[in-house]
């Protein structure tokens, strides 16, 4: 991540302060977001799915790249420097090397997410539990098609599972 640190020209340096979200779910503004300091954590609702700290961490990718409000709140946790590019779709038009830094970083992500499924799906397989529909899940993301990404959550089922 920390070759995407080198990118880090034409945006905006900022200061958020512990407490301060940087990212709101369900809000939209087009702005792509690396870590140059601090740590953040990441909540879908009110729950934390993941704490970010390592400096060249991006955040809003999904939001960007998908054209979809924020998947998730992005908060400060301690006094935290971000580097941010406002007109975010431009800029990974203007440099293929960050948009593929970015992709390979997504790539990653959906690994370890594909990994971890088939690890669950091969653990349980024959229990009947709500996991069972794991093996749905992984299918789904194989054969998703370009726009329909809405994986679901507690709040809001997916209507294709």
């Amino acid at each position: 991540m920390r070759a995407v640190l080198d990118c880090c020209t034409g945006g905006t340096e900022r200061r958020i302060a512990a407490g301060t979200d940087l990212v709101t779910e369900g809000g939209a503004s087009g702005h792509l977001y690396v870590l140059m300091d601090g740590k953040l954590e990441v909540l879908k609702g009110e729950m934390i799915v993941a704490t970010v700290t390592e400096p060249g961490a991006v955040l809003g990718e999904m939001s960007v790249l998908l054209g979809v409000p924020h998947t998730a709140t992005v908060r400060a946790c301690s006094d935290t420097v971000v580097y941010e590019f406002e007109d975010a779709a431009s800029l990974l038009k203007q440099q293929p090397e960050l948009a593929l830094l970015l992709a390979r970083m997504l790539a990653q992500r959906l690994n370890a997410a594909n990994t971890y499924l088939a690890d669950l799906k091969r653990q349980y397989a024959g229990h009947g539990t709500h996991l069972a529909m794991v093996g749905e899940v992984l299918q789904s993301m194989i054969n998703l098609p370009p726009l329909e990404v809405s994986p679901g959550s507690d709040r809001k089922s997916d209507p294709r599972m």
